[in-house]
């Protein structure tokens, strides 16, 4: 055992009992951080502007501080820009972490010289609990591998800026830097397939014993290995014993990605963000994320099927339920404010906090009021899968087709294929059959003949490659949406399709 696996146990004990004692007392650890934040902001603009002064209850800050998104916030950004100091947090950030949305277009999430442990202890510490729980520590005397984006940053309004995991990259433990591929003139590398093949290279003859990254771009890392050399991953990296993820659910990725590596090894699943790391898989035998509640965030929960009312409940950490979707609202010591991250949460435990990241508030299918969220997708095509083992999916995504050239509207389910269904057909009425069961709006549409049943469109395998190349978000931290409410990815895809027959 050398000195990086034989020096991390103890670490990793010290780490886990911290942990225990803000677990054993979550809300009173959460309301004492919201305080925390107040105060510590109480003479920014923004907290001259929202009367932090007078907030001494959770009652308080709800009343003063309202719910924002990235376009509620971008007048302070803005002034941050501008050279402005005090605005959100004290002095300026340190960074902005830059990354795109649905409405706001490019977006710039500040992250302070107090926020920026929360991204750099997140991933260390899931590491350290994965190592006391198992007691493997022998993989960090190995080589590690970290896909993610360019670490090259650029400035706006004086600070830098660049994507998360390119910042988070330049704060890589120094003992880990010996160990870590790929090179840093490779991660420079903006576009994604040179980089890939340049990481190939370099990796190829090294002993991998961890990576890490979003599957199905760990999946093309993979394929390139495969192809190169015609053997599995285990037999290119026998040592390879840890796979870390996060950003999308693992699930439809699963087959394809164990039967490349050719054994099951051991995997932890992440939750980061460029607006705090959230929360990492505390137990490999569990489901769900333990929630960090003592990490500069405190969180609110406001219940889905509320959100886009005029006066949503906001309730904190001690006031959810089990088994309810909930939009995830932050407030940082990076100074977001009522910050609503666009996801939504399902307390799968709450002794510990445990979550499951079940969708995008935003990313849903309600064309004939049946509103289908991404955990509902997700656990259709689950269901698929285990029924007819031999498909392995590479991506896939759902749209609602309102105005087919005959007959009812359907849901598409547009699915990229490794190894399909032996009986399509089937495929298609499993994936469908489980979605009316999950959703009884869905079922109601079905039942009353105004949809008919769910079609499956079969994809080239690198369909959504293409189609997230053509978008400029090949690689790195992106991903395809699981579903939307209209035909502008499915569109695309098609033409895609039918350009190349």
């Amino acid at each position: 055992m050398g000195i990086r696996a034989t020096l991390s146990k103890p670490l990793a004990w010290w780490m886990v009992q911290q942990q225990k004692q803000w677990m054993q007392r979550p809300v009173e650890t959460q309301l004492q951080w919201m305080q925390r934040l107040v105060q510590q902001a109480r003479h920014t603009a923004f907290g001259k502007e929202h009367g932090f002064e007078a907030i001494r209850s959770y009652e308080d800050f709800k009343r003063q501080v309202p719910v924002r998104d990235y376009e509620g916030l971008r007048p302070y950004v803005n002034r941050i820009i501008e050279g402005e100091s005090d605005v959100l947090w004290r002095g300026k950030p340190i960074y902005f972490a830059k990354t795109s949305g649905t409405t706001s277009g490019v977006k710039y999430i500040p992250i302070t010289s107090d926020s920026i442990s929360n991204h750099i202890n997140g991933a260390r510490n899931a590491l350290l609990n994965y190592i006391y729980e198992t007691g493997n520590s022998d993989f960090l005397d190995r080589k590690l591998i970290f896909l993610s984006g360019s670490p090259v940053l650029d400035r706006k309004g004086g600070i830098l800026t660049g994507r998360l995991s390119g910042i988070v990259n330049h704060h890589v433990p120094a003992y880990l830097r010996t160990n870590q591929m790929p090179s840093y003139e490779t991660n420079c590398i903006e576009d994604w397939e040179e980089k890939l093949n340049r990481i190939v290279e370099e990796t190829l003859r090294e002993d991998m014993s961890l990576i890490s990254g979003i599957p199905p771009w760990v999946q093309m890392y993979f394929d390139r290995i495969i192809e190169r050399t015609g053997k599995k991953i285990k037999d290119v990296f026998p040592n390879f014993s840890l796979f870390v993820y996060g950003g999308v659910n693992f699930e439809p990725y699963r087959a394809k990605l164990f039967d490349s590596i050719g054994k099951a090894i051991d995997s932890i699943e992440l939750f980061p963000a460029s607006e705090g790391f959230f929360a990492y898989q505390d137990k490999i035998e569990h489901q769900g994320l333990l929630l960090l509640l003592n990490a500069g965030i405190f969180y609110e929960f406001i219940p889905a099927e509320e959100y886009f009312n005029e006066n949503p409940r906001r309730l904190h950490i001690g006031e959810v339920e089990e088994g309810k979707n909930y939009a995830l609202i932050v407030n940082n010591n990076a100074g977001l404010w009522g910050y609503s991250i666009g996801d939504t949460v399902r307390f799968v435990s709450t002794n510990p906090y445990r979550v499951v990241v079940s969708g995008r508030i935003k990313h849903y299918i309600s064309a004939f009021g049946e509103h289908v969220i991404g955990e509902e997708v997700e656990k259709a095509m689950k269901a698929a899968l285990e029924a007819f083992p031999e498909v392995k999916v590479i991506e896939f995504t759902v749209a609602p087709q309102v105005t087919p050239p005959e007959g009812l509207p359907y849901h598409e389910w547009l699915i990229a294929f490794d190894t399909p269904p032996h009986d399509p057909q089937a495929f298609a009425k499993k994936l469908d059959d489980t979605l009316r069961q999950l959703n009884i709006y869905y079922d109601d549409l079905i039942k009353g003949s105004i949809l008919r049943p769910a079609v499956v469109t079969p994809l080239q395998a690198d369909a959504f490659v293409h189609y997230m190349k053509s978008i400029g978000k090949l690689g790195g931290q992106n991903k395809v949406p699981r579903l939307s409410n209209d035909r502008k990815i499915a569109d695309a895809l098609l033409q895609w399709e039918a350009e190349r027959l």
